[in-house]
């Protein structure tokens, strides 16, 4: 298809655009948030499972809505088009470091108020968990943004994160097992930890060993550093594309890298009822939700359009893939 001077704000094959984010990459520009139309997108908590086929009209609005309002009131769209362009968190960062923000809860308060964040436990548990602590020396903590960790990984975004945690939330009850794979350097299994507290188990798997270390000290300097110790929370060094069945079923699975497909180990390690958040795909990435029901049999759908390192061998990822 030629070039279009608009085609930095819109997609061709969808009237919805992608929002939200990936792990080292959001695809977002503010004029984005609106409809091609100029209305406002519906509620983002409903998922779509249809688009339509004939292209939007490439005018662009006379007017538009404030992104900001827009975001605040709906965040998500699932089954959207992946686009490259400015991403409006980008904006958000750089609009958060201009005014100084260098605290972990004014990140959360932030996520919040641009309605990234919408559960109050989700908030709390990031508020208790400084992502200060799981990032390289020198890597400012705090900003919308995903962070190199070495070894040709990363740590993702807070979005995510937040995104992640909610998805996860009702799996990540007291008493419940949640598994992390691609645990980097330990952030989001520490979270997973507080939710499920000490009765429950939270373990994290990463195959670089360094990382798996490294993960372990930063824990020990968080506020998870008890349930590392009384042993509910462990980070185990190994291929997370086969789980940990030692410590199977879980309720929670969250993976932290792009699967050419849905790992069938992982599938098997997921508790009927249980809940897997596992990006799927290769240049075209979704982030999938994967509920399993008491029966066994799975249900699926795409939450949105994503762009994360792949879920490779530690020999393919330390070569660059």
């Amino acid at each position: 298809m030629p070039h279009h001077p608009l085609s930095n704000y819109y997609s061709f094959t969808s009237s919805v655009l992608v929002a939200c984010g990936c792990r080292y990459r959001t695809p977002l520009h503010p004029t984005s948030l609106v409809s091609l139309a100029g209305r406002p997108l519906p509620s983002l908590r409903l998922y779509h499972y249809r688009r339509r086929r004939s292209p939007p009209p490439l005018s662009p609005p006379r007017s538009a809505p404030s992104p900001c309002a827009v975001l605040s009131s709906c965040c998500r769209l699932s089954k959207t088009n992946f686009l490259t362009g400015n991403s409006f968190f980008s904006r958000m960062e750089r609009s958060w470091a201009g005014i100084g923000l260098n605290k972990n809860k004014a990140m959360v308060e932030h996520l919040k108020s641009y309605g990234v964040i919408r559960s109050n436990k989700v908030a709390e548990v990031m508020e208790t968990i400084d992502r200060a602590l799981f990032v390289p020396d020198g890597t400012p903590p705090y900003v919308d943004s995903p962070m190199q960790i070495g070894y040709n990984a990363t740590i993702s975004a807070p979005h995510m994160h937040g995104m992640c945690l909610e998805l996860l939330e009702n799996h990540l009850q007291p008493g419940m097992h949640a598994l992390d794979v691609g645990s980097g350097t330990g952030y989001l299994t520490a979270c997973f930890a507080i939710m499920v507290g000490p009765q429950g188990r939270a373990v994290g798997v990463e195959h670089i060993p360094e990382l798996a270390a490294e993960s372990v000290n930063n824990i020990q300097k968080s506020a998870a550093a008890p349930l590392l110790k009384e042993g509910s929370l462990s980070i185990h060094s190994g291929d997370g594309r086969l789980g940990w069945p030692e410590l199977a079923p879980y309720d929670a699975i969250h993976v932290g890298a792009a699967a050419a497909e849905i790992p069938q180990a992982l599938i098997d390690q997921l508790k009927p009822g249980g809940r897997m958040v596992i990006p799927v795909g290769n240049v075209y990435q979704d982030l999938k939700v994967v509920d399993k029901k008491m029966d066994g049999s799975l249900s699926v759908h795409d939450e949105t359009s994503v762009r994360y390192v792949p879920l490779t061998s530690r020999e393919a990822q330390l070569r660059g893939y």
